[in-house]
């Protein structure tokens, strides 16, 4: 597929876009659905999806030992992990609270290059990190409209949704060389394959006393659109738009994520945000723009 440059754009805010969606709407399912069970569903429903990507194709590299335990890797922080913090997190905290703190992924990202990989923190990456501590500190703050007992649930909530966030940067840091040899769908087919090995055990523990009945027509369709858009459809959307967009202007497009996030759980979950979470959208959207639009130079090493 070649696009031009507007096109592309288009591509990496509906990535975003996607991404945000299915934070918030990840809120009902959580309330609807047992969280072991629920990501089991995902992974299982997209294994489903991902069938023609799962399996080598003639023409195909067949991953290497090495690549294999990278993939179980990423699996196990980036599907498993990720998915139990978020969840349980989402089920806690607010939708909107959740999309702001996800959205502190780049200031994490450098933090743990600095740290693992010994890449230098630049005064730019340090600042993006000091707003998205500032940023979380105000949303664990911000009680407004709790009913007693119900802040620490919501400060735990931001922490668990914070672990996610951890857990996925591990992932992007793990990722850097499986692109040189696998397709982003061939990766992204085995390494939720990987996630439904992981959560089975514990889904099917938690089939064995829920009633699918209960569960309305659209909850389907909510989850169908959540494991489609979790594990397939927000991967093709970014990497086909960053395919013809140069890397240091595809980070500014992040943003996307906290205002799709946002503007689900406002306009369809009725959520009210207060001042505190504005603050934080703010906080959120400098520290993405202070790394995305670094210097190239800069860029690689925040």
């Amino acid at each position: 597929m070649h696009l031009n440059r507007p096109a592309a754009y288009g591509f990496l805010v509906a990535g975003m876009a996607v991404v945000g969606s299915y934070v918030a709407l990840s809120k009902p399912l959580a309330a609807a659905i047992p969280i072991f069970l629920l990501a089991a569903l995902r992974f299982g429903i997209a294994a489903v999806a991902m069938v023609p990507w799962t399996f080598t194709r003639k023409g195909d590299e067949s991953p290497s030992p090495h690549a294999w335990r990278q993939l179980f890797l990423q699996s196990f922080f980036g599907n498993f992990l990720f998915s139990i913090c978020m969840l349980n997190g989402v089920a806690l905290t607010s939708a909107s609270a959740a999309g702001i703190i996800l959205s502190t992924m780049p200031a994490v990202v450098a933090v743990f290059s600095a740290v693992f990989l010994r890449e230098r923190l630049t005064g730019r990456a340090i600042l993006a990190v000091l707003l998205a501590v500032a940023g979380i500190a105000v949303l664990q703050f911000t009680r407004a409209g709790t009913e007693p007992g119900e802040s620490e649930h919501v400060a735990l909530g931001n922490l668990l949704v914070f672990a996610s966030v951890c857990c996925e940067a591990i992932y992007v840091i793990l990722g850097k060389r499986l692109t040189a040899s696998l397709s982003a769908m061939r990766i992204s087919a085995l390494i939720n394959l990987f996630g439904l090995l992981l959560i089975l055990p514990f889904g099917l523990w938690q089939v064995r006393t829920f009633d699918f009945g209960a569960l309305r027509p659209e909850t389907w369709a909510v989850l169908v659109y959540y494991a489609i858009a979790a594990s397939m459809l927000s991967t093709w959307l970014w990497l086909t738009g960053l395919k013809h967009v140069p890397a240091n202007h595809a980070g500014v497009f992040t943003v996307a994520l906290p205002i799709s996030s946002t503007a689900f759980a406002v306009g369809l979950l009725g959520e009210t945000l207060t001042t505190g979470h504005w603050i934080a959208f703010v906080c959120a959207v400098g520290g993405i723009l202070l790394i995305a639009t670094a210097p190239q130079g800069d860029r690689r090493r925040a």
